[in-house]
């Protein structure tokens, strides 16, 4: 295989993994509300729970779309 091509994929694969960085932030987020509405409103625990593990599904969805471009991109 070509080593410019090679190079070039390996660039777009670290470029496609930039989108982790915002996941990171994302989750820090969600766990960081739970933890200050929990502090306001302790008895909407279970329902507080729940809206933080569906931010936190979606919030990871994203990490798992950036890594499967970048293994795209290495790989094929």
């Amino acid at each position: 295989m070509n080593v410019t091509l090679q190079a070039a994929k390996m660039i777009g694969a670290g470029c496609a993994t930039i989108g982790l960085a915002g996941v990171g932030t994302g989750i820090g987020i969600v766990f960081g509300s739970l933890i200050t509405s929990y502090a306001r409103n302790p008895s909407l625990k279970g329902q507080l729970f729940t809206y933080t593990m569906l931010g936190f599904a979606l919030t990871e969805a994203i990490a798992l779309f950036a890594l499967m471009m970048a293994f795209l991109i290495m790989f094929t």
